[in-house]
């Protein structure tokens, strides 16, 4: 059975909005004309942002948005940034004013065990105790119904994807068996590691304003913000849901104009604006490895990994520089085991920052490949200075690789479907707002 893993709820960082709409005269604007950045004032936040149809967005969801963005994608949280990326979250929150009114039409809900599931999820990501988020939310002056209203949305719309994607043909054996062929036949053919951050233009007045959007949030990730943390507020992939992370792939196994750029990038490297018929993409290329003629490679095995970061602020002093490096040394003298290392994150280091995962070697970025392949289970890493804070290592586990390097056919049934799937996303969400009237007005 085919499973769209990519339509699932999204949850990754923490982010809401509120729902604080009224209603003001409306000054009728064309639908999906540029939106505009919301301007700040005195006593603005009762104002209307935007009319979607027959409902309201607020200013006040607007930033209350705003907050959630500069939290879970470490941008710097100033007047300039805000600025800068209030347009797209403005949209983002249209486009979500739709597919509730969408899922309305069809008679989608989402149940409260759906939600709760959801909830549980972004806990659990955050490494928070069950029913900590509440506090989280608290702190921040944010309404657990806010959230709650956020996931609705993402459930709704995966539900809607799915009905619309059952609809179509199946994915039949000549596709899995042609793509299963390719795959044996370029097997020993250099790959990388790709992902993606995508910016839909469906309208030409948009152009210039989603290109600029391209361009701030590129600044951004060379000032510190995480790449998969932008992923998840801003693309509007499936891939958003893994941090934009699209796996490994030969560059032919792009769009022509997306391949011809990764064939030429280095590992690490973050690619310009690249114009397509459907938008702008943003990649990175994580990782590049030669082919492979045996069953598997050291690079396979996978390591279960425990990392605890001490963050820094982006123009950190020397001072605040050898803080942090004390604090990681600390914590790699103290700590002996993951949960040692996950509760000393918790408590002292950033809980956004701080994770527990599995990974294969080979998709460990080079520089930190080389030190976790020296590690032995249960032995922290020395200090590792980054972008955002000093971070520490601990190896939970290590997994022996698999035998075979292909996939099996029910995993390439399922890329194949998630590809489809994600195409017939695109274009019912275009549908949806070119359908929609949005009056903006701010």
């Amino acid at each position: 059975m085919i499973i769209l893993r990519s339509f699932g709820v999204v949850v990754i960082g923490l982010f809401c909005f509120s729902n604080d709409a009224m209603t003001a005269p409306a000054r009728r604007t064309p639908p999906q004309a540029p939106i505009a950045q919301p301007a700040p004032e005195q006593g603005g936040e009762t104002r209307i942002a935007a009319v979607v149809n027959d409902e309201v967005v607020s200013v006040a969801d607007v930033r209350s948005r705003l907050r959630m963005v500069m939290l879970s994608s470490n941008f710097p949280d100033s007047p300039e940034t805000r600025q800068r990326i209030s347009g797209q979250v403005l949209r983002t929150i249209v486009d979500e004013k739709l597919q509730m009114q969408e899922a309305k039409r069809q008679n989608v809900t989402a149940t409260d065990e759906e939600v709760n599931k959801a909830i549980l999820q972004i806990e659990k990501q955050n490494n928070m105790q069950p029913g900590q988020l509440d506090g989280v939310l608290k702190a921040r002056g944010i309404e657990r119904g806010a959230l709650v209203d956020q996931l609705t949305a993402s459930i709704v719309w995966a539900k809607l994807v799915r009905r619309a994607f059952a609809q179509t043909n199946a994915i039949s054996d000549d596709e899995i068996d042609d793509a299963l062929k390719r795959l044996k036949e370029t097997i020993n053919e250099p790959q990388s590691r790709v992902a993606e951050i995508f910016l839909a233009v469906d309208n030409p007045q948009q152009d210039d304003e989603i290109r600029r959007l391209a361009e701030r949030l590129i600044e951004q990730m060379k000032r510190g913000a995480r790449f998969s943390a932008v992923a998840q507020q801003f693309s509007q992939s499936a891939t958003a849901a893994v941090g934009g992370d699209l796996g490994w792939l030969r560059s032919e196994q792009l769009a022509p104009d997306l391949g011809k750029v990764v064939a030429q990038m280095r590992p690490g490297e973050l690619s310009p604006p690249i114009r397509t018929g459907a938008g702008y993409y943003l990649l990175l290329v994580l990782d590049r490895r030669a082919g492979r003629s045996g069953p598997s490679s050291a690079e396979d095995t996978v390591l279960h990994l425990v990392q605890v970061v001490f963050p820094l602020p982006p123009q950190a002093n020397e001072a605040q520089r050898r803080a942090a490096l004390v604090e990681a040394q600390n914590t790699r003298n103290t700590a002996k085991t993951c949960a040692e290392m996950l509760k000393i994150g918790k408590e002292k280091g950033s809980a956004q920052l701080s994770s527990e995962g599995h990974l294969r070697i080979g998709q460990i970025a080079p520089a930190v490949r080389t030190i976790v392949s020296g590690l032995q289970v249960g032995q922290a890493s020395q200090p590792i200075v980054q972008k955002n804070g000093v971070g520490v290592l601990m190896v939970c586990d290590k997994a022996a690789p698999p035998d075979s390097t292909l996939p099996s056919r029910e995993e390439v049934a399922d890329q194949l479907a998630r590809q489809r799937a994600e195409n017939l996303a695109r274009r019912y969400m275009r549908d949806l707002r070119r359908a929609a009237f949005v009056d903006v007005r701010v």
